[in-house]
């Protein structure tokens, strides 16, 4: 098994916030990038990045692997994304388990899969040849989804567990994305946690969502709120005080209200891992704090 390392908790790396960052290189323990948005040859975007990554760790986050997808592998970002591994030298690399691509024509969403054998098949072999390619091992992000499939023939924690064993890869388990489906789909989101292996976790993600009442979708415009806040605390308990990410692409606060929450992950994790305290008696003592 690949030894990951523990970057602590960060946020995502915004345009929003560079001039914050460039004005006072704050205290953060990492930050995420999304892949695409760096995958170029020069400019201010890729200059940013350097100093960004001179001074914190980085992961590379990607929305375009299109992992389950029929489609031949693209190359031609693979080899776009090397490059980039090889420039910045992320911790590691993580993907969506989804598809987004048919023909070549990109959908420019996340896409789920039916939970089949035929799937985790092909699934499974498409990561092993990423990995081949990439020379390193890739996570896996389990995705938002607002429909199934009638050939689903396991639970989603079977399915993402089963390809991530037979492909000898890791998981990104967003805790966001599983209340988001729970609620959308009826089903609990602690067996979700209880039912993926602990030793092929690496990281979460927290983000906020829409609430429509009869259903949720996964916008990350809102700040996490308290029902994800619990779900984490439940995750840090099954699977330890990991790398922790909070995700904001819409209606970006200043970067300040964004790291408070990144600090808040914190405050959960030294909670659980010294006191064992319930994740709501934690959230009542930052709502009085």
């Amino acid at each position: 098994m690949t030894t990951f390392p523990r970057l602590g908790c960060g946020v995502g790396l915004r345009t929003q916030h560079y001039p914050y960052l460039l004005e006072h290189w704050p205290r953060m323990d990492w930050f995420e990038v999304i892949s695409e948005n760096y995958m170029v040859r020069g400019g201010r975007p890729l200059w940013m990045l350097d100093e960004v990554r001179a001074r914190y760790p980085i992961v590379m986050h990607g929305v375009s692997l299109s992992i389950g997808s029929t489609d031949p592998l693209n190359l031609d970002y693979l080899r776009e994304l090397r490059r980039l591994a090889a420039r910045i030298e992320p911790a590691w690399i993580s993907d969506h388990l989804c598809w987004g691509s048919l023909g070549g024509r990109y959908a420019h969403d996340l896409l789920p899969l039916p939970y089949t054998e035929e799937a985790i098949a092909h699934v499974a072999d498409r990561v092993k040849r990423v990995q081949d390619f990439l020379g390193r091992p890739i996570l896996l992000e389990n995705v938002s989804s607002y429909v199934t499939y009638r050939a689903s023939g396991v639970p989603e924690w079977e399915f993402l567990t089963e390809i991530v064993e037979r492909a000898d890869c890791y998981i990104l388990l967003d805790v966001n994305n599983i209340y988001v489906s729970a609620f959308n789909h009826g089903f609990d989101p602690r067996e979700y946690l209880r039912g993926v292996p602990a030793e092929r976790v690496v990281q979460f993600h927290l983000a906020g969502h829409a609430d429509h009442g009869t259903h949720l979708i996964d916008t990350h415009d809102h700040d996490v709120p308290d029902p994800v806040w619990e779900l984490y605390a439940d995750a840090v308990r099954r699977f330890g005080p990991l790398s922790t990410l909070i995700e904001r692409d819409d209606h970006i606060p200043e970067f300040p209200e964004t790291a408070a929450e990144a600090a808040r992950a914190r405050r959960i994790q030294e909670a659980h891992a010294v006191t064992g305290r319930d994740a709501k008696d934690l959230l009542a003592s930052d709502h009085r704090a």
